[in-house]
């Protein structure tokens, strides 16, 4: 029997290799711990990381889907000032739901495409 933790870890790899970040598209990875959320913009072929953004800079105290959307925004942000328009989103194996999907609904009326 597999752990909640470990399917997550199956369902990432499974769906990392199909998709890759490159220069012209870099990839957009989710993390999702239980307080923060965590999201950066990797061009996987240099192996840098282009742009982040995260919940711990935010003082305010909001629900966690308010502080996810405000995540999306902070990294539409900083991708444009990095010159990134179109990226290709990783869910890092959570469900298209919830905190995860507020961060990409955030970045997409943010100008981020994907």
């Amino acid at each position: 029997m597999t752990t909640k933790i470990e399917r997550r870890v199956k369902i990432k790899y499974r769906v990392r290799n199909k998709i890759s970040g490159t220069t012209e598209c870099p990839r957009m990875s989710v993390f999702r711990s239980n307080k923060q959320i965590y999201v950066q913009i990797i061009d996987d072929l240099s192996g840098k990381t282009l742009a982040a953004a995260s919940s711990l800079g935010i003082a305010d105290k909001v629900a966690k889907r308010e502080q996810a959307s405000k995540v999306g925004e902070m990294i539409a942000k900083k991708a444009q000032e990095a010159g990134v328009t179109t990226v290709v989103f990783d869910r890092n194996g959570y469900l298209y739901h919830g905190r995860v999907k507020e961060v990409a609904d955030a970045a997409r009326n943010g100008g981020l495409k994907f």
